[in-house]
């Protein structure tokens, strides 16, 4: 099923997609391959979820903060490229958590991002290599930063 289609069924709700930060691209091209930039849980009212995993977040609410940062992801796509459908599959996502230094469970937080991707794309397409990585901080203290490499149909 395409990921537009697969969106309207799974009945998400995309935020717009979030505003530039600083001197970047969204989305770079090269070839085949569409790279995104690293986006934060930005969420439909314009806010961010923030604070720290371990600390002011427990896991449920960082795996959360990682799936409205894949829905953030998703609309910045949709934006650059007009369709999702023109997405082959998820090809490799770098996911960073904003928590203390005794939090252990990033690939827990960064599941939230994943299971999204797999929904929206399938299983095969959907699910990509990845890392997941704690940090001492992120900008203005978001909880999650995702970047993501898609190839391109």
């Amino acid at each position: 099923m395409p990921a537009e289609a697969r969106i309207s069924e799974l009945s998400l709700e995309l935020p717009p997609a979030p505003p530039k930060g600083g001197v970047y691209k969204p989305v770079v091209i090269v070839g085949k391959l569409a790279y995104l930039s690293g986006h934060g849980p930005y969420l439909p009212d314009g806010g961010m979820i923030r604070g720290r995993v371990g600390e002011d977040l427990d896991l449920a609410q960082g795996h959360a903060a990682a799936r409205q940062t894949g829905l953030a992801m998703l609309a910045t796509l949709r934006k650059e490229l007009g369709s999702l459908d023109r997405i082959a599959r998820v090809v490799k996502l770098l996911g960073m958590v904003n928590s203390t230094p005794e939090f252990a469970d990033h690939p827990k937080v960064i599941n939230g991002c994943s299971e999204l991707f797999a929904q929206v794309w399938g299983e095969e397409a959907g699910i990509g290599a990845r890392s997941a990585v704690g940090m001492g901080s992120l900008p203005g203290n978001i909880a999650v930063e995702i970047e993501g490499i898609f190839e391109l149909t």
